[in-house]
Order: C-alpha cells, then sequence, then structure tokens
C-alpha cells in the first residue's frame, strides 16, 4: 500500500518560502536561494537534496548497527555534492560522495559491522529513490 507525504510551501519573501511538514510536532523551516537570487535565510533545495541523503544513509546505518547489537556512540556524516552544467548549460546535481563516519566501534565489532555495511544502503528511502530517478510531475494552477 502507498503512502502519501504532503509538504506545504508558503511564499515568505522573494525566493524565502516556509516548508510545513504534514507530521505533527514537527516544525515548519524555511529554505531560500543563495545570493544574488535570495537572502540566504535558509538551505536552497541542492543543500537540503544533500542533507536528505546524507541523513536517510547515517540514519539506516545507525539503525542496522542497533539491531546488529553493535554499539556506536556517535555518527557523523560529511556530504559533497557537486555541480555542474548540464549539455543545454543547465546547472545539476552531477554527484553526491557521503562520508560516514561510525565512533568508536570496538575492535571484536567491527567483523559484525561488515553485515550493516553491506546492507545498510539499500533501506535509505531517499538515496535509493534519487539513485533510480523519480518520477516527478509539476502542474501550475492560475
Amino acid at each position: 500500500m502507498d503512502e502519501e507525504i504532503t509538504t506545504t510551501l508558503e511564499q515568505v519573501k522573494d525566493y524565502a518560502f516556509e516548508v510545513s511538514f504534514d507530521k505533527e510536532g514537527l516544525h515548519p523551516l524555511t529554505m531560500d536561494e543563495l545570493k544574488p537570487l535570495g537572502t540566504e535565510t535558509g538551505p536552497n533545495a541542492t543543500r537540503m537534496l544533500s542533507g536528505a541523503v546524507g541523513h536517510c544513509l547515517s540514519a539506516s546505518l545507525f539503525f542496522c548497527l542497533q539491531k546488529s547489537r553493535i554499539p556506536v556512540k556517535h555518527v557523523s556524516t560529511k556530504v559533497h555534492a557537486t555541480l555542474a552544467r548540464n549539455e543545454a548549460g543547465r546547472w545539476r546535481v552531477k554527484d553526491i560522495k557521503v562520508d560516514i563516519k561510525a565512533d568508536p566501534v570496538n575492535e571484536e565489532d567491527r567483523e559484525r559491522m561488515k553485515r550493516c555495511l553491506d546492507i545498510f544502503e539499500d533501506f535509505c528511502i531517499v538515496t535509493q529513490s534519487v539513485r533510480k530517478g523519480i518520477d516527478v510531475q509539476a502542474a501550475v494552477q492560475v
């Protein structure tokens, strides 16, 4: 059965939009474009995408490690998104590289970690969706 998630964006000023989520308790956030278009009052869509990919992978790895009873005190992740122009000269996300550090892992648990390292990416909704390409349909009402 499919599940639908609804996110609402309301323009605050120029390129700044308040983003609200359909789950009680989730606070709205502001997204904006970089200067000179926007005023950088919040992250732009590219930064949100890189954050979503990094968070999904980090959470997926942490979940697997917890289920496997492998103690990890802290996970830190760096996401490097490369922007490049396509054939038409439009900016696109060319690639995303994610570096995750699980710290500390006991030496005796490193062998048991291999299974999680083999499977955690497959359970990351966002990363696998981005990798496969997502069907996006846009409609404008006037």
